[in-house]
């Protein structure tokens, strides 16, 4: 079902969410628009019911899935972890009824004024806990393998927005083998569950709890078996702001202070490791973002991204890909243009 109709201008998503509201919570409302959007299809609508406020989910099927993310929920409460509840479903629609968690997240705290080092502190614990509590659960393996088929956006969409045109065949083939060689060894940690989009922009601040619990989740549907530096690094090493090197610093030895089972050379090789493939496939879906599906704002991200990446790539471990950018795409002058 389309999200909106051609002819008429009806968002039949939203009229059909109405309707299904009206079945599993009668007196709800849906209002005109949704919450701000994100970088996928699904929508949110802050609704009105009669047991008070809820978050109703849309997300179209053929383009998203309700099922991962209902049961990551399920699998995040059972840890003691601030996951919303799941309080009606259907997968087949594509909706979910949530549990309201508010409106500030960490990141609106910190615009507002609030001292980041207890913000970061308790998502740090969070991690923690959640690698302790959850563990080794069944979900996707987020190995080598994928880390690598991942690495293909930059040269799919950013190497073609910054050239202007395709990436040749024998630089698209060594930017495979750099990647193969700097990923050599990401698998000496023990794999644990990792959320992968764990930044503060998807964490919640909820001051009536306690503990880990005081720290609200959202967006870990795409959750994966796989690095236990993977996380930290989206929060330390994040795309959409600036982090103090000195509080970061301090976070990582808390982390580990908190997993102390975990070689801690390996583990920070990881950590660059892995910050460089995830800011290298972050300039690849932005850029897609922005030229596919006409969300150009997410271009004000790429300067920042670039320069984490740069400072990333003077780790040893990952020579082979700062010599294919010095040779193929340098980034010191990668600029991508907003979609004509």
């Amino acid at each position: 079902m389309a999200a909106m109709d051609a002819e008429t201008g009806i968002d039949t998503r939203r009229e059909c969410l109405q309707q299904w509201l009206d079945e599993v919570a009668p007196g709800s409302r849906v209002p005109p628009g949704p919450l701000a959007a994100d970088a996928s299809f699904r929508r949110y609508f802050r609704v009105a019911t009669p047991q008070g406020s809820r978050i109703a989910m849309d997300a179209p099927p053929g383009h998203e899935e309700v099922l991962p993310f209902w049961r990551v929920a399920d699998l995040l409460r059972g840890a003691g972890l601030s996951a919303p509840k799941v309080e009606a479903g259907d997968p087949a629609l594509g909706f979910l009824l949530l549990e309201d968690l508010g409106d500030e997240t960490a990141s609106r705290a910190l615009d507002g004024g609030a001292d980041p080092e207890p913000l970061y502190a308790r998502a740090v614990d969070v991690l923690i806990h959640l690698q302790r509590e959850v563990g080794q659960a069944d979900l996707p393996e987020y190995g080598r393998d994928a880390l690598l088929a991942e690495s293909a956006l930059l040269v799919d969409w950013f190497y073609p927005a910054v050239a202007g045109a395709p990436c040749p065949p024998a630089a698209r083939s060594a930017w495979f083998e750099a990647w193969e060689a700097a990923l050599d060894g990401i698998g000496e940690l023990p794999p644990t569950t990792v959320l992968r989009d764990y930044h503060v922009d998807n964490l919640m601040v909820l001051p009536e709890r306690t503990g880990v619990a005081a720290c609200g989740l959202l967006d870990f549907q795409d959750a994966v078996l796989g690095s236990p530096a993977y996380d930290l690094i989206s929060l330390l090493r994040d795309a959409r702001r600036d982090v103090d090197p000195g509080l970061a610093a301090r976070m990582e030895e808390r982390f580990l202070a908190g997993r102390p089972e975990l070689d801690g050379e390996a583990f920070r090789r990881a950590c660059r490791t892995l910050g460089a493939q995830r800011n290298t496939k972050i300039l690849g879906i932005f850029t897609r973002l922005a030229h596919r599906d006409g969300k150009g704002r997410y271009l004000d991200f790429l300067p920042r991204v670039r320069r984490l990446l740069a400072e990333e790539l003077m780790a040893p471990e990952l020579a082979p890909v700062a010599a294919w950018f010095h040779e193929h795409l340098p980034l010191e002058t990668a600029r991508v243009e907003a979609a004509p």
